[in-house]
């Protein structure tokens, strides 16, 4: 067991029955009452993101998330086949539950897969991947007074905003965190 007050953000804990991550904590003592403890959680299965209240004394359970390295090999339709690098292993992973992150995948891509008690929850991606270009608007001329930006399409559908001289074919860097141009590949 685990006091809630040692709970930092990122920590997988059980409450009730309920497997959570905490997003953000927030203490609250006052001299007269006891502590408050705020957590804002997300749900892995789900992916709802709530807030739990506790008081300074409760105890939330321990839970231990794994991660094994696999290499993502092909879309399957409704699923993403992924494959464990040491045991040749295959797993498929509902594309469903997977929304922002087939906006990254591509074959060969070494990504963390997250398990807890035998139960797949996700995958973990790279900050960075490196994606190519397959549209690209053309460049307006005059254009250059700031740091002007055009659309552009990834191989995976990802629409990215990029500077005016990158151009259709080329390979970028783009940031799994928010979607956005890193920078030539």
């Amino acid at each position: 067991m685990l006091n809630c007050t040692e709970v930092k953000p990122g920590t997988c804990f059980t409450w009730e029955n309920e497997l959570y991550q905490c997003i953000d904590i927030q203490l609250n003592k006052t001299a007269m009452a006891k502590m408050k403890v705020k957590i804002k959680v997300k749900e892995p299965r789900t992916g709802v993101v709530k807030e739990l209240s506790f008081i300074g004394s409760d105890q939330v359970g321990e839970a231990h998330i794994d991660k094994r390295p696999m290499q993502y090999l092909y879309d399957s339709g409704d699923t993403a086949v992924f494959m464990d690098s040491e045991t040749y292993e295959q797993i498929e992973i509902p594309k469903d539950r997977l929304e922002w992150e087939m906006n990254f995948l591509v074959p060969n891509l070494d990504v963390n897969i997250t398990f807890y008690e035998g139960e797949v929850l996700g995958i973990v991606l790279p900050d960075k991947v490196d994606l190519e270009l397959t549209e690209c608007e053309q460049a307006v001329k005059g254009n250059t007074a700031t740091s002007a930006l055009k659309n552009a399409i990834t191989e995976t559908g990802l629409l990215v905003k990029v500077p005016l001289f990158i151009e259709q074919g080329e390979k970028i860097t783009v940031s799994t965190i928010d979607g956005k141009y890193a920078g030539r590949a």
